[in-house]
């Protein structure tokens, strides 16, 4: 289902219950949003429990349930079973994550919840983003190309977590899902959604941009830790992908930019496997 919902080019004026204080005049309207600190602080408290306690409930299910050794799921090496049980848990964390976002907006408006978070049909200028949307898509793929070749000059000592995760087929497949089809909403949403607006409100465009960038390049350090350069790249990629968010006031632009960024990548990430005939 397309998340993007057509809406006018600024948010009605809606009543708002009175723990909203954030919402005042002045404000740019993509960045005047009715949460602020206390809620991205619950946020990030929910997330480091869920991330362990939803781990540990699909390890445990795979052991008790699906027969997994548990040598294999809790041992220090990555096997087929435990980068089967990240996967999974990456995923069900990423649901958990809209739903407390979908919660946490439903008892502060009752604009629609994509419209709410950021995602806009209209571009400055009135252009709707359905005609502008293969633009991005193919910014995303330019931007991946470009990360790819400066990457191949940053070799990285030793085999990175990721590769080890991606040895199975299975793996792949399930990589490939995610980071296609759920990574790019989930991210932008939390990202450029709901990150971005309280961090630039409050510190400034610019500082807001190169914030949530970095982040966003550090929520996935532990997939690539030892590969310095790696890491600085996709931070890099966090950054223009918070810049586009800027730019065009909506969500929906850097989304299809990171699709068409990790669609890329994932394609070339196939044709170097199969050239070299590891699966």
């Amino acid at each position: 289902m397309d998340p993007i919902e057509p809406a006018p080019e600024s948010l009605p004026d809606i009543p708002l219950p009175e723990h909203t204080p954030q919402i005042r005049a002045g404000i740019p309207d993509d960045l005047n949003v009715p949460w602020g600190w206390p809620e991205v602080a619950l946020f990030v408290i929910l997330g480091v429990i869920g991330s362990v306690a939803i781990t540990w409930g699909i390890a445990q299910a795979a052991v008790r349930f699906f027969g997994a050794n548990p040598n294999d799921i809790f041992g220090m090496t990555m096997s087929t079973a435990k980068s089967i049980v990240v996967l999974l848990s990456q995923a069900a964390l990423d649901g958990f994550a809209i739903l407390y976002l979908y919660l946490m907006l439903l008892a502060r408006t009752p604009a629609p919840f994509w419209q709410s978070i950021g995602w806009r049909e209209r571009l400055p200028g009135g252009v709707r983003m359905r005609d502008s949307g293969l633009q991005f898509l193919a910014g995303g793929a330019v931007l991946a190309i470009v990360v790819s070749f400066v990457g191949g000059f940053l070799n990285s000592k030793g085999t990175l977590p990721i590769e080890e995760l991606l040895k199975a087929r299975v793996s792949i497949l399930l990589f490939g899902i995610l980071g296609v089809l759920v990574a790019p909403l989930v991210e932008e949403t939390i990202f450029r959604g709901f990150l971005y607006p309280v961090i630039a409100r409050r510190l400034g465009i610019a500082a807001g941009i190169a914030i949530t960038g970095t982040l966003f390049g550090l929520m996935h350090a532990a997939q690539l830790w030892g590969g310095w350069g790696q890491i600085a790249l996709l931070i890099l990629v966090g950054v223009v992908l918070t810049c586009v968010r800027a730019l065009t006031g909506t969500v929906a632009a850097s989304y299809l930019v990171h699709l068409g960024y990790n669609g890329l990548q994932l394609v070339g990430y196939l044709i170097y496997v199969i050239g070299l005939g590891r699966h």
